[in-house]
Order: C-alpha cells, then structure tokens, then sequence
C-alpha cells in the first residue's frame, strides 16, 4: 500500500466516532516504534513532521525513513503530513517532496490573512492531489519554532469556522478548545471547552477536527526523566478520557508529539543510569524505540479507540 491521503482516514474515524493518531517524526527509532505500534494495533496512523524535523533530519532523510516504513508495514493505512507549516514556499516544497496532507497554519495573522494564504496552499495542494489541515484560533505553549503566550491564545469562534471552511476549502480544520504545545498544558485542573467543540461539531457536520497540543504527559515518563537526572517539575498534560471524548465528537485527528519525547528521552536516561558503560547507541536507542511503540500502541486502543479499524 502507498502513502494515503487523509482523506479515507478521517471519514472512517468521523462515522466510526474515532480519531487518528498524528504522531511526529524526526529519526528511525521513532518511526519504528510507531510503525510496529500501528502495525500490532491494525490501526492508521500519520507520520507528522514539523519544520523543525525537517531542518533537523532533512527531507530526504526523513521521506526515505517513511518509505522504508510503508514496505515493512504494506497493510497499514500511513500517511505523511507536514506539521505547522508556515509559508506557502514550505509547504509546496512538500507537497512537491512527497507528502500527501500538509497543514497550513495562518493562526498569527488576521482572519483574511489567514484565508488568504489558506486559500493559496489549498488550491496547490489539491492540484496534486494533496489535502490540506488549517488553523483557526491559537494554541498557547511552545512546540519548535511555534511559541504562543497564554495571553496570546484564542479559542475557536463557531461561526468563523464554518466562514473560513467554506471560503478555504480545506479537508480538516484544527481547533482551539484549551490544549496547549508543550508539557506543561494546564496550571490547575485540566479542562477543555466541550460546549465549543459541540458547538462547531454541528455546524460543520461531518467535516474533520483536528486537536494540536493533546500529549497526555504521561507521569511514568515524566516521574522517570526527574528520577534519573532530568528537571521536568509540575508537567501536566491532557486527560486521556477528554481526549476519547473528543474522538466521539468530530475531532478525527489527535496530535502527539510531546509524549513521543519523554518517551524516548526518559528510556534513555533509564538505560545509561543503569548501565554507565554503556556507548554503543543500539542500546539505548533501542531501549527508547521500545518505549515509543508500547506507548503508541497504549494510546491507539484507549485514548484514539482506532485499534482493528483497518
């Protein structure tokens, strides 16, 4: 099976009342883990890469890594998106590169900004055959080169998504309803505007929502990196039971990328602490990659509920 669009996916997940996890890529281990994640779940999956990966591993690297993963995992629906792109000159480039879904995101410009240069990447990418994810409303928090202040952030208005849908002509459409980039997502107890996510679920029935910024931060992984020199107090992330919710309310694509970090990154501190002799990177890489497909195959059956839907 080639590289899919989401297209297929996310009409699957929205009447199946499921979501799709989007998780982000930056080297082999990762991608393994995922893919062998997806693979014991019989699940679809995207493999998201940011800018900031792409600057990290370059896009030959990284779409050479997918290919090899499409040929090891032929039953499994994967596609290959492009996370917060922030120019129309990047996100041709990857369209043009290979990707079959790339997201647009205008949400640091005016509402006619946005749907300009929204409108533009949308009418390229579809005369490729690619789909396109935009953004309206702003995420706080810091994921690469994307930093927002809490004062900065905006939820979604209702009404100006189903304006900015219908005069953009994107496949998907992410949302502000209180997650956040990063590991520190809620300061008291966590909570998430379920009425506006209702709310923009009826207006724009059976078009695909997209959450960013819904790591759970898993305390395991956070306990494990303090434990073994890390200094990662008070993270705090999205309750898995918010998120199942939201996969039964429109939202067909659910963004993970900083628990795939503290994943990894705590196996390895584990996995050098117990054994300071330790050099040769197989072992720890190993040992992170490991971690990265039981986490992964944890989320697709409890938190995304997209296990067996291949």
């Amino acid at each position: 099976m080639p590289l899919v669009t989401t297209t297929e996916m996310f009409t699957k997940a929205y009447e199946g009342k499921y979501a799709v996890g989007a998780f982000n890529v930056n080297n082999m281990e990762i991608i393994q883990g995922i893919i062998e994640a997806a693979r014991e779940e019989e699940a679809p999956v995207i493999l998201q890469v940011s800018a900031g990966a792409r600057n990290y591993a370059k896009h030959i690297y990284l779409t050479k890594l997918v290919e090899g993963a499409v040929a090891d995992a032929p039953d499994v629906p994967i596609a290959l998106h492009l996370d917060h792109g922030d120019s129309f000159e990047l996100c041709k480039a990857c369209v043009d590169g290979g990707f079959t879904s790339v997201m647009i995101d205008g949400s640091q410009y005016t509402f006619e900004e946005n749907i300009a240069l929204t409108q533009k990447v949308a009418a390229y990418a579809h005369a490729k055959g690619a789909v396109v994810e935009a953004e309206l409303g702003t995420l706080a928090g810091i994921e690469d080169d994307v930093h927002v202040a809490a004062e900065y952030a905006s939820f979604t208005d209702p009404a100006q998504a189903v304006e900015f849908v219908e005069r953009t002509g994107v496949d998907s459409l992410a949302i502000a309803i209180g997650t956040s980039h990063g590991a520190y997502k809620f300061k008291g107890t966590p909570q998430l505007d379920f009425q506006r996510l209702e709310k923009i679920s009826q207006l724009l029935s059976g078009f695909p929502l997209v959450l960013h910024g819904a790591s759970t931060v898993i305390p395991e992984f956070v306990e494990k990196c303090n434990l073994y020199g890390g200094k990662i107090p008070g993270a705090q992330g999205v309750p898995e039971q918010m998120l199942l919710k939201a996969g039964k309310m429109g939202v067909c694509k659910i963004n993970v990328d900083t628990d795939l970090r503290l994943a990894m990154t705590a196996s390895i501190r584990e996995t050098l602490a117990n054994d300071p002799a330790a050099f040769d990177p197989r072992s720890y890489l190993g040992a992170g990659r490991d971690a990265i497909r039981t986490m992964v195959a944890h989320k697709m059956s409890n938190m995304l509920n997209c296990s067996h839907r291949i």
